[in-house]
């Protein structure tokens, strides 16, 4: 989804994990810290933007969420939606405290290395079970590389100055001096 001014912007926060008993309950697996958090932001949506489904009750159960949505009567229809991933709109989060941060955020932000060179933007950040990662793409148009989001990786984060520092780890300065 492209952003423009009046285009909202899209923080991933759960994903349907499929029918949960016989009358169209649903387990949402949810990304927040809170789970029980998707009860309150009213319509999830799509990766689009449209409106995905609206949670009108539901009960945390071992981290995840059992709900029930405006949108699905039966097992089947609940089954159905399996997978579907589910977004809020940023702007309906409260504003993270001082020295603090949304994932999302570090999206686009400009990435120097601690000597001020420049290294590229922050593409993407993912986590795909061993702690979070920045997927850094580098201004020269060469392949995206991934650095883990650590203090001692990312010794500084400035959200007002659109920035982050990252000192690049050996292994990964040992594979591109290698190179393909």
């Amino acid at each position: 989804m492209t952003e423009g001014a009046d285009t909202p912007r899209l923080i991933l926060v759960a994903q349907a994990a499929g029918a949960f008993g016989v009358k169209g309950e649903m387990r949402i697996t949810a990304f927040t810290e809170d789970p029980a958090a998707l009860l309150r932001y009213g319509t999830l949506k799509r990766e689009d933007g449209s409106p995905a489904l609206t949670l009108t009750g539901g009960r945390i159960a071992k981290g995840a969420v059992i709900a029930r949505a405006s949108e699905v009567e039966t097992r089947e229809e609940a089954q159905a939606l399996r997978g579907l991933r589910l977004y809020i709109d940023r702007a309906i989060l409260p504003e993270p405290e001082e020295d603090e941060y949304y994932l999302a955020d570090l999206v686009g932000l400009a990435v120097r290395s601690p000597a001020g060179e420049a290294m590229g933007t922050v593409k993407s950040v993912n986590n795909f079970g061993a702690g979070d990662l920045l997927e850094i793409a580098p201004g020269d148009g060469s392949p995206s590389w991934w650095a883990p989001f650590t203090r001692e990786v990312v010794p500084d984060v400035r959200l007002a100055e659109g920035l982050i520092v990252v000192d690049r780890p050996p292994e990964i300065k040992a594979k591109e001096d290698d190179g393909p």
